[in-house]
């Protein structure tokens, strides 16, 4: 079984879509293969700023011969239908086969025996739909071909391996011919060479100052900028998607480390960071005793006989041009910060949040009264949160945020503290924003908390009165991430906040225009409910068990509501809680049997008086000792405890089940026997509603 190796050569390819090129490719051409006909044991694909290669191998030497049957019309059908048939199929009457059918008709059938391929006019012909259909996000025309690709293609290497030793597949796509050539390095090893194989090829590659494989490029990269780095007592700031970006930029990486002006280490390390990374696609290196940034590192794609001495010249001139601006930026903002920020805050009236919904001064406004409200609720001063609710998005018109938009809140922070406001102020504003994702970190800080909550729920409240929902994978606004910030923040806080009077309060500063019900329904707790859905059930808790708590009282106090799901979810773990759900939903099964025939609901008490047997008497003593235990712990929330008393029940339950009929033809027993049911349900009910639960 031969091995097949297909490299694309082109100009170069942006970093960006590299990754996603490679798993196209090897998508497009492996699964061209396979509905051809072919297997293959394994694929590897690789990518450099000016290749695309694909390797796969023990790759079936040619396709199996397919033998397909078509049924056909009636003998005795029209001719223009059998005509059609024959035209579809490409025989002729006599080489179709008669056979009889159950209503002693004759029916056609079609026996269409298809050949084996060898290989390599499948690969051709794969390669080629592949080369030309190539869904790149953005692609060009060169010359005066028909081709579109990423960047000019100048040439295709597409060899098939075997014992014999290397053939080429015979394959022309706009002009550009198929080889076992390929070329490395664009500077240091521009001549073309002839490969053999996969592995000769990577071992040519690799003397011609190529590196093949992204990852490799990215460790050699990390390692050499961080021996450059502790060679200078310093240390590497670590960056995966600067890492990852800089990979895709060159073929040969050389690290390269410079210092930072002295004119520049004034300013933020996450303005010096982000200016770097940004514009210069630069590493940073700080000072691990002071935090400071004092250096970067460069990656070169050649080497050169000064050592990069001349690189890293052009490369400090162009950042201290760069650096020049931030410091600018910074020293001009701090101006402003200083004086109050009045400017900044007047500025925001004429930046508009939503047509609908006002400016960023509205909005601010609209968060800071809001904040004022949670205040309390979290343990934050209310003077204190509003003011940090008023500041948190002035640093949207600071200069620094302008040039560099990822920096808002942090600046915010840096501006707060210039204009000495309090920590706590200043805190807020860096992370009120937060958390952006489901591992981004949750503020801890009460101001923070109180800041981080008005302006979500602000969010949430404001899109919902204007009706601009989410609608199926559409989320422009990102309602769905703020929903699960707000979820985050109160879990996390372990918070206990009443999220329907939150909306409420939210709602009342829209104006009387946007307000007509809207706070009305609880669509938009059903929506917090359906994101701590997706939320919980990557922690292991089923939706079934939320939803069994939903129907409880307090479903609005998230805290609480994931309390008991997490108790319910422990005890349905252990082996008495299947037991018990198992009891439980039999004897409810009985009792709502009985209810719906009778149309009456059995919950007017049982009495121990009317208990035949020691298992009925049994239920009802031990009925008495749960729910003595049961409603204190579910009062004080322990739900935990609650959930073990009831699993007492379960033997209890199924003895009095296996022993005792209950729809009996004394009309005083099944009474009080059903009423005995109802009592099961209501104490078995009081975390959760079981009926709910699936099993």
């Amino acid at each position: 079984m031969p091995d097949l190796l297909i490299e694309l050569f082109s100009e170069e390819i942006p970093a960006r879509m590299q990754a996603r090129a490679r798993e196209d490719l090897k998508a497009l051409v492996t699964n061209g293969l396979v509905e051809a006909g072919l297997t293959y044991a394994s694929a590897g694909v690789f990518s450099t700023p000016r290749r695309l290669t694909l390797t796969l191998d023990g790759l079936s030497s040619e396709s199996r011969p397919v033998k397909e049957e078509r049924k056909g019309p009636r003998a005795d059908a029209p001719a223009a239908a059998l005509e059609g048939f024959l035209r579809s199929t490409g025989l002729t009457l006599d080489q179709l086969e008669r056979r009889e059918d159950k209503k002693g008709g004759v029916t056609l059938f079609a026996v269409l025996e298809k050949p084996g391929r060898q290989a390599a006019a499948i690969i051709a012909e794969v390669l080629e739909t592949t080369i030309r259909t190539f869904p790149w996000p953005k692609s060009m025309r060169w010359g005066s071909g028909n081709l579109r690709w990423v960047r000019p293609l100048h040439s295709i290497l597409c060899i098939l391996v075997d014992e014999a030793g290397a053939t080429t597949v015979p394959l022309t796509v706009d002009g550009i011919q198929a080889a076992n050539t390929t070329a490395g390095h664009r500077f240091l090893s521009p001549a073309r060479f002839a490969v053999t194989s996969f592995d000769d090829y990577v071992v040519k590659l690799k003397r011609a100052h190529v590196v093949l494989d992204s990852a490799e490029r990215e460790a050699a990269i990390w390692q050499g900028a961080s021996n450059l780095a502790f060679a200078a007592g310093l240390e590497l700031v670590e960056d995966r998607a600067l890492l990852t970006e800089v990979a895709g930029l060159v073929e040969w990486p050389v690290p390269l480390m410079g210092r930072i002006g002295a004119d520049f280490l004034h300013l933020p390390p996450e303005v010096l960071q982000t200016s770097m990374k940004e514009h210069q696609k630069f590493f940073s290196v700080r000072n691990p005793k002071t935090g400071r940034i004092e250096g970067f590192v460069t990656v070169a794609n050649t080497e050169t006989a000064d050592h990069g001495a001349t690189i890293l010249k052009g490369n400090q001139k162009v950042l201290s041009a760069r650096l020049s601006d931030a410091r600018f930026f910074w020293e001009n903002d701090l101006r402003v910060a200083k004086a109050g920020m009045g400017e900044w805050l007047d500025g925001l009236k004429a930046v508009t949040f939503h047509n609908k919904l006002g400016s960023q001064a509205d909005r601010i406004a609209r968060i800071a009264s809001l904040a004022r409200h949670i205040a309390p609720l979290v343990g934050a001063d209310a003077d204190v949160a509003h003011q940090a609710a008023t500041v948190a998005k002035a640093d949207l018109r600071s200069a620094m945020v302008g040039e560099f938009p990822e920096l808002q809140g942090l600046m915010g922070m840096y501006y707060a503290k210039a204009a000495g406001l309090p920590d706590a102020v200043a805190h807020a504003a860096r992370d009120h924003y937060s958390p952006l994702g489901p591992t981004d970190t949750v503020p801890t800080d009460p101001v923070s908390i109180a800041v981080a909550l008005a302006d979500k729920i602000d969010t949430l409240a404001g899109f919902w009165a204007i009706d601009e929902k989410p609608t199926g994978s559409k989320d422009p606004f990102a309602l769905r991430r703020a929903a699960l910030g707000v979820i985050r923040l109160i879990l996390s806080n372990t918070l206990r906040l009443d999220l329907r009077a939150l909306r409420q309060i939210a709602d009342s500063a829209f104006p009387a225009a946007l307000k007509s019900g809207a706070g009305n329904d609880d669509s938009l707790l059903s929506f917090f409910h359906d994101r701590l859905k997706v939320f919980l059930k990557d922690q292991g808790i089923r939706h079934d068990l939320i939803d069994a708590c939903l129907a409880m009282p307090g479903h609005d106090d998230l805290t609480l509501l994931v309390k008991r799901a997490e108790a319910l979810a422990a005890f349905l773990k252990t082996e008495d809680g299947p037991n018990l759900l198992a009891g439980f939903k039999r004897a409810n099964a009985i009792l709502s049997q009985a209810e719906a025939k009778d149309g009456v609901e059995y919950s007017y008490g049982a009495d121990i008086k009317f208990a035949e047997s020691p298992a009925e008497r049994d239920l009802f003593a031990k009925l008495d000792m749960a729910e003595a235990t049961i409603a204190p712990a579910v009062s004080r929330e322990d739900f935990n405890e609650a959930m073990w008393a009831m699993a007492a029940l379960r033997a209890p339950i199924d003895a009095f089940l296996d022993a005792t009929q209950i729809n009996t033809d004394n009309a005083i027993l099944r009474r009080n026997r059903l009423n005995l049911l109802h009592r099961i349900r209501a104490i078995c009910s009081g975390v959760a509603d079981l009926t709910k639960v699936e099993g």
